[in-house]
């Protein structure tokens, strides 16, 4: 067999990066979507701390292996990965807000399909990105938690079932960014700075390419599909 090419190679690696590094990963098929229709998506999810790349699937399996993850069963025709990663003002992405842009671009774009995704090397199936699209903002998650730690233990259960059904999801994106601690703290008084605790620095994401070359991209992974 004959070695891989080295630009495959540092597709490969550079795939792996981009799965071990970012808070979450959303897969979709894209067929269909021309380069305006990919540009309009790509600024919707920058918004959240998206970036959308466009790989091959032979080169994706191999990379997800690298880390751990099984997603063969995602890696079905034309692939298109949205990585939620650190937001353009230097705040935590918000997964949740990825996988609400992706649904509401699919409502006016039917050649978008969610196919599923990753959180915390937890695998996502496309029932769970709908609900997690249904999740409130990071914020808004983060001041019902505070308020659910200042209430009496007797409003406690009400406050936490109000919550959405999948709020697990989104307490736990929370968790990995920083946004709050894995236990509540000693005293019943809410921290002044629940929702503006540092955040350590991620590595910048890179720049998404080109429209027109993801477009070959796409063309390339058509036929390969």
């Amino acid at each position: 067999m004959k070695d891989p090419r080295p630009e495959k190679v540092a597709i490969v690696e550079e795939v792996r990066e981009k799965l071990a590094n970012s808070d979450g990963a959303v897969l979709t098929e894209y067929r269909g979507l021309d380069v305006p229709a990919l540009a309009e998506l790509r600024r919707a999810l920058r918004e959240a701390g998206g970036e959308y790349k466009i790989y091959k699937n032979t080169l994706v399996r191999l990379a997800a292996r690298e880390v751990g993850l099984e997603i063969d069963e995602l890696l079905t025709g034309p692939t298109a990965i949205a990585f939620v990663g650190e937001k353009p003002d230097g705040t935590p992405g918000d997964v949740a807000a990825a996988a609400k842009a992706l649904k509401i671009f699919a409502r006016g774009n039917v050649a978008l399909i969610l196919k599923g995704g990753v959180l915390d090397d937890k695998l996502l199936s496309s029932d769970d990105l709908r609900a997690l699209a249904e999740l409130p903002s990071r914020e808004v998650l983060l001041a019902q938690l505070a308020g659910a730690l200042q209430a009496p233990i007797a409003k406690l259960a009400g406050l936490l079932q109000a919550l959405p059904r999948d709020f697990a999801y989104g307490l736990k994106a929370l968790i990995e960014q920083g946004g709050a601690s894995d236990a509540p703290p000693e005293t019943t008084e809410a921290s002044d700075d629940a929702e503006t605790t540092p955040q350590a620095p991620q590595a910048q994401q890179q720049e998404a390419s080109s429209d027109a070359a993801d477009q070959a991209s796409a063309d390339a992974d058509d036929q390969e599909a």
